[in-house]
């Protein structure tokens, strides 16, 4: 990947997941009850607790799982439930080892369609339709991955023009629209809920 992302807004974990799919994905995993940022910057953490200076699916597939879960508590833990996401992300690790032999840039590199991608993404560990979409919409906005009907199998993330997820986060003033608009439809859910 040649493109700079902006999504952890600290240089040398954007610099990561600019250059390592593998990095990018799991700050996708990430991307859950912490800030977007925290999210992203997690995958450039653990490749230094690791002693490394990027992400190995193998290596962390096999990685002991008690050691893992505690080399991502170590404080500042890289997640509100370290646990819980170095499960993930072992599994994540595993998935790409079994099905895509570690690479996982062959989750989108040459797919022909949108869909396909959305589907394999999907089948991660931790993914469900929501952050395949986005993480679709990311691909195509920001890294040129554009398969035929990417922006339909990305749903309302793949619309150009918007500020609804991290796919549209490029510096802090993007990041503040899409922080707006999350609290925005929490706000909306929350008044729906009471309403009901």
């Amino acid at each position: 990947m040649t493109v700079r992302l902006h999504l952890a807004q600290d240089d040398s974990a954007d610099r990561l997941l600019s250059r390592s799919p593998l990095a990018l994905v799991a700050g996708m995993l990430f991307d859950q009850q912490v800030p977007m940022e925290r999210a992203f910057a997690a995958p450039a953490a653990i490749a230094r607790r690791l002693g490394r200076e990027d992400l190995d699916a193998r290596g962390i597939a096999q990685y002991d799982p008690q050691r893992f879960a505690a080399l991502l508590s170590d404080k500042p833990a890289v997640h509100r439930y370290p646990g819980s996401m170095a499960r993930r992300l072992q599994d994540l690790c595993r998935h790409l080892v079994e099905h895509y032999e570690g690479d996982a840039e062959a989750l989108w590199r040459d797919v022909p369609t949108g869909a396909e991608v959305a589907r394999r993404s999907r089948a991660l560990p931790g993914f469900g339709e929501q952050k395949s979409q986005i993480l679709l919409a990311l691909l195509g906005k920001q890294l040129g991955v554009r398969p035929q009907g990417w922006r339909e199998a990305a749903g309302p993330y793949g619309e150009d023009g918007t500020a609804r997820s991290v796919a549209d986060v490029h510096d802090p003033e993007s990041l503040a629209r899409v922080r707006a608009f999350k609290q925005e439809r929490k706000a909306a859910e929350k008044a729906r809920t009471a309403r009901s």
